[in-house]
């Protein structure tokens, strides 16, 4: 069979992220805060099936108008704080969310970012860790599954080994990773085989495409304009979505940080989805 056979047969009908493509919608943050209603029914007239909101516990307005217009919300980005730097043993700030989270019928719950202030060392990285660890069994306890979503500044050397490096020789089975393949590119990294090597530990993806041309790896800010529309930069997607099915990933969602018209941006990329 040949590759582009293969491609095909990525998206076909009955395909787990076909019937329940999602999106991170912080790429429609300024829309959502002027219309935020007629902005995601925006999106589910252009085909998602889900969408992934950012900021809770704030944010639940957006949730209720979500599932109203029958989006399903099974993620969400929350204030990582609690969970990287809990203010006491007992995780309570944490556990808080995490009541929240249930009450609202998530699934997941995503760490969205590291501040710089925990990520200087290795050594940052492993408390990091540690902590994350912590969170996870917590939130395994309430059927919540914890997962870190990644930039590039993981990726970039630091002595001997580098932060992503570490979140996976010290994550436990309850933690697992939410891979932006985008910003696995912009390390100059191949997300084939970042995925194919997480097997089992990747619980979600975001979708995203990265300008043809750029000089990488990139482990800082990009301009505006590297982040494109699915199909308009350098990434295959349909090896992606091959390989994430094969690890076991259990939703993927479309993003992109920065567009000039997000409403036009999103309708592109899920038409270039279900075109494949």
């Amino acid at each position: 069979m040949t590759g582009s056979t293969q491609s095909l047969l990525a998206l076909a009908d009955d395909n787990i992220y076909r019937k329940n493509i999602g999106l991170q919608i912080y790429t429609l943050r300024d829309q959502l805060k002027a219309d935020l209603k007629g902005t995601l029914k925006a999106v589910a007239d252009a085909g998602y099936q889900q969408v992934e909101p950012f900021g809770f516990p704030g944010g639940q307005e957006m949730v209720n108008v979500a599932k109203d217009l029958g989006l399903d919300v099974h993620s969400i980005h929350f204030d990582w704080e609690a969970a990287v730097n809990p203010t006491d043993d007992g995780f309570s700030d944490f556990r808080k969310i995490i009541e929240n989270a249930k009450d609202t019928g998530l699934s997941h719950l995503v760490v969205p970012y590291l501040h710089d202030k925990d990520r200087k060392s290795l050594d940052d990285y492993k408390r990091v860790a540690g902590n994350l660890n912590k969170a996870a069994v917590i939130a395994k306890e309430a059927e919540i599954q914890l997962a870190y979503h990644n930039h590039s500044f993981e990726f970039q050397p630091m002595e001997e080994s580098t932060g992503y490096d570490i979140f996976v020789q010290e994550f436990c089975d309850e933690m697992m990773f939410e891979v932006d393949v985008f910003w696995v590119r912009a390390a100059d990294l191949d997300p084939v085989s970042l995925i194919k090597g997480l097997s089992g530990r990747i619980s979600q993806l975001h979708l995203k495409d990265i300008k043809k041309g750029l000089k990488l790896p990139i482990y800082g800010g990009l301009p505006k304009d590297a982040f494109k529309e699915l199909g308009n930069g350098m990434i295959s997607m349909e090896p992606i979505i091959e390989a994430a099915k094969a690890a076991g990933v259990v939703h993927c969602h479309v993003e992109q940080d920065q567009s000039p018209d997000p409403i036009a941006s999103i309708k592109e990329s899920v038409a270039y989805l279900k075109r494949l």
